[in-house]
């Protein structure tokens, strides 16, 4: 108790003196104060509070899985071994922390059932007060790099366990430093979701079942051979195995641990299962069959697939990689054999929250349930969740496998009956999809608008890329001087809103040879994720080079580091037709209106340079419109306290055509083909043969991007007639199918058929039909009717005859009588 005053005593303390000095981040972080700052920027703009860090907190690791039990250190706060640390997670959920040997805080990280950015508030004195402020990123299993959760080795295995020939000893390993212990002990943990679908009642629930095995070394692999469990326990389908310190009672929520992703617990259902796993399928299949016809159909919600892989890796606005079929990463698609590559609709639909997985064969073609067992499937439960998380359907991962996983293991895994699956998760074809319109800025800037009209605008200051009032998306672009002396600029930063998300900003590192991500402000590490859920937005960095953005609306942000130059691609969805307007133009389809000053006013002539400059510089951001960062004095005085064009600057409108030139000669080499202008400008006005280098490689990249995303026909998917089959499941425009019958059947209608430029197949409905011959039937039945007449008459004539004869007899012998 004395120990606990002491830290309480120590805390106000500090805070008292903080307070007399009028520089305080108590209760304040993200604030801007009169004397100093508590905002994120303060650190490189060297005005922060004294005691910003101590109270506005960093955690390293800053991310874990969603299952909790990450162990992380809060970086740069005061404490002393009384401390008594309670960590809060969202507003309401408590982890007890400690203080290490070195005497820093440390959290442990709850079981969560949502993914992204969390609150957390920390106290010192078990509760009494929260006064250190932060954020912990909670990351979906399948998201989370392998590093950081424990491996089912062989995981097929772990999930097909009990089904014919598959038996024997299970394995499982972990980095040993995820649970800080000698000992431990391997917990199953199940999942279910209980209640009513789709009303209040519906929820999800983790819960501790039972302990595999109990204190072992902490060595990082374990091994066994499973039974099945308890009958109390066996029910239980899906779930984890935990890995975590020995010291902690059974089951002991939110402790330091290992977990594996979700899966099958096919090697601990019960003994009916071993003993024929087809038919306890079977029955569990048809139950989920049931349950499907009682739940309304989410189908009609969800967008369509994209027809092509090339279309569906380049519209990376509604779609991105499934990292359970990725091409860059070998093409291992469990669920779906014959594909080589998945995507998945980034948002989940609005009303039931339902997912779209879209999946394509080494040919680029979509590949369809109704033709093969690893096609394309809807889910009634978004793999990735959507907010507001929590329950079902949007709890990430979980809702899915229960409505869309274990059911598929039920029907087609573990028995032979996809066709109950597919009736409830047939494929979407790509008839009503609709590929996004994209525009780009690159080099020492050169602009390809929607429509397709380019230019090069050389403006020095902030511009708006794009605005759209109807979907409240506005892009910002900032450019500066390439150097001091050369009178050219390129884009060295974008910022992004669509109302009412965060604030996304990407720009260009000191040197150059980097790209930093800002949200609201704040800078973001991927150091640890590629992926990060915000709000109303999505961000993708793999590399330092390589950043996407994600909005809800469907539109996309690529930005690419080429050469120290940020190529900016924006893709935006068929509904942002018509409400359009900045440096890329009005997106309608007509390229004679695209250069619209800010005022109104149609450019002329695209090809007079000083009147295009004119249309640039009326697009310059007012002060209160500006989503950019100023976190630095450079960054201050020549934007923030400046006009957002900077009418001193003039740029070279035309290039410079010289034969003495020393650039000449690598211009003539590397600037060739479409789009040789941006190519020369930037080698002979920026100086940059590597530059130059660059924006041809950006504007190529764009006239692919263009191709890829073209509007390809589908006539949609072709039946093979009963009693028949066919050849051929690619159904876009100029595709055939081969169309034939089984033995003992003849085939009418046509045998080939192509799709046409109309999406409507050629020929007519094929139809296998029994062989008939019907000559051969009426000859037969005239024969026949003429055989019948014919021993008709012939036994008529018999008779008469007969009875003549017995006539004639009888009048002999009657005149013999006589």
């Amino acid at each position: 108790m004395m120990e606990r005053f002491t830290a309480v005593i120590f805390f106000l303390l500090v805070s008292c003196i903080c307070r007399i000095s009028g520089q305080t981040c108590e209760g304040s972080c993200g604030e801007k104060l009169d004397s100093c700052s508590c905002h994120s920027t303060c650190t490189s703009l060297k005005n922060c509070c004294t005691d910003y860090k101590e109270y506005c907190v960093e955690a390293f690791p800053y991310s874990g899985s969603m299952f909790g039990g990450t162990d992380f250190i809060v970086l740069d706060a005061s404490f002393n071994k009384s401390s008594e640390i309670l960590c809060r997670f969202n507003g309401n959920i408590d982890t007890e922390g400690y203080v290490d040997e070195n005497s820093r805080g440390h959290c442990i990280s709850p079981l969560l059932y949502e993914t992204g950015w969390v609150p957390l508030h920390i106290s010192s004195d078990n509760g009494t007060t929260f006064s250190r402020v932060g954020a912990w990123l909670s990351v979906h299993t399948g998201k989370l790099d392998a590093q950081f959760k424990a491996t089912l080795v062989n995981s097929t295995k772990w999930q097909y366990y009990g089904t014919p020939d598959v038996g024997g000893f299970l394995e499982m390993t972990w980095n040993t430093s995820l649970v800080r212990a000698e000992r431990v002990n391997i917990e199953v943990w199940g999942y279910r979701e209980t209640g009513k679908p789709y009303t209040d009642t519906w929820q999800g629930e983790w819960r501790y079942l039972y302990s595999l095995a109990k204190d072992q070394p902490n060595n990082g692999s374990f091994s066994f051979l499973p039974k099945p469990a308890e009958s109390s326990f066996s029910s239980w389908e899906l779930g984890s195995l935990r890995i975590g310190p020995s010291t902690d009672p059974d089951g002991t929520r939110n402790v330091q641990a290992a977990w594996t992703e979700d899966h099958a617990l096919a090697w601990h259902l019960e003994e009916r299962f071993r003993q024929n796993s087809t038919v306890w399928a079977l029955e569990k299949c048809l139950a989920w069959d049931q349950l499907e016809n009682q739940l309304p159909n989410f189908l009609s919600e969800i967008i369509d697939c994209p027809c092509t892989l090339a279309q569906a890796r380049a519209d990376t606005g509604r779609f991105h990689t499934d990292y359970g079929c990725d091409i860059e990463k070998g093409s291992v698609c469990t669920y779906h054999p014959g594909c080589v590559h998945c995507v998945r609709a980034i948002q989940a639909s609005p009303t039931y929250a339902a997912g779209q997985q879209c999946c394509y064969d080494s040919t680029g073609a979509q590949v369809l349930t109704t033709d093969s067992i690893g096609g394309s499937t809807p889910d009634r439960a978004h793999d990735w969740g959507s907010p507001p998380f929590q329950k079902p359907p949007r709890i990430p991962g979980q809702s899915h496998w229960v409505y869309d996983v274990l059911s598929f293991y039920y029907c087609c895994l573990w028995s032979d009956n996809c066709y109950y699956y597919f009736k409830h998760r047939p494929s979407s074809d790509c008839r009503r999809y609709q590929p996004p319109s994209s525009a780009v800025v690159f080099g020492d800037p050169h602009f390809i608008t929607f429509d397709g009209v380019s230019y090069s605008f050389n403006g020095n200051g902030e511009y708006t890329l794009m605005t759209s009032t109807k979907k409240w998306l506005t892009i910002q672009g900032r450019t500066e001087p390439v150097t001091a002396t050369i009178k050219a600029t390129k884009l060295t930063a974008v910022a992004m809103r669509e109302t009412p998300s965060d604030v996304i900003e990407v720009r260009l590192v000191s040197g150059h040879n980097g790209l930093e991500v800002l949200q609201n402000q704040k800078t973001l590490s991927f150091s640890e994720q590629s992926w990060m859920d915000l709000q109303g937005v999505f961000v993708f960095s793999p590399t330092s080079t390589n950043v996407t953005v994600m909005f809800s609306s469907g539109a996309g942000v690529e930005v690419r580091l080429r050469e120290g130059t940020m190529t900016t691609t924006v893709l935006l969805p068929e509904e942002f037709k018509d409400s359009t307007f900045g440096l890329l133009g009005k997106m309608n389809g007509d390229a004679r209106d695209d250069l619209v000053l800010s005022n109104g006013k149609l450019v002329r002539n695209v090809s007079n340079p000083e009147e295009v400059f004119s249309f640039g510089a009326s697009w310059a951001v007012s002060n209160q419109s500006a989503l950019f960062t100023y976190d630095s004095e450079h960054l201050l005085n020549t934007y923030c306290y400046a006009p957002r064009h900077d009418v001193t600057f003039v740029p070279v409108f035309s290039v410079p055509e010289s034969p003495d030139d020393p650039l000449a000669n690598q211009t003539l080499e590397i600037c060739t083909g479409e789009g040789a202008q941006y190519c020369r400008y930037d080698i002979l006005v920026g100086r940059s043969p590597r530059m130059g280098n660059a924006t041809k490689v950006s504007f190529q990249s764009h006239i692919s991007l263009v191709e890829d995303l073209k509007q390809v026909i589908s006539c949609g998917w072709l039946s093979p007639p009963n009693n028949g089959k066919k050849e051929g499941t690619t159904y876009l425009q100029g595709a055939k199918v081969q169309l034939s019958c089984d033995d003992g059947y003849t085939l009418t209608g046509s045998a080939e058929r192509i799709c046409q430029e109309n999406g409507r197949w050629s020929g007519e409905d094929t139809n296998c039909v029994v062989p008939s011959n019907l000559a051969g039937i009426v000859a037969g039945s005239v024969l026949g009717a003429v055989a019948l007449i014919v021993i008709i008459t012939t036994l008529v004539l018999l008779s008469r005859k007969q009875r003549r004869r017995a006539a004639s007899l009888g009048e002999v012998v009657t005149s013999e009588a006589f």
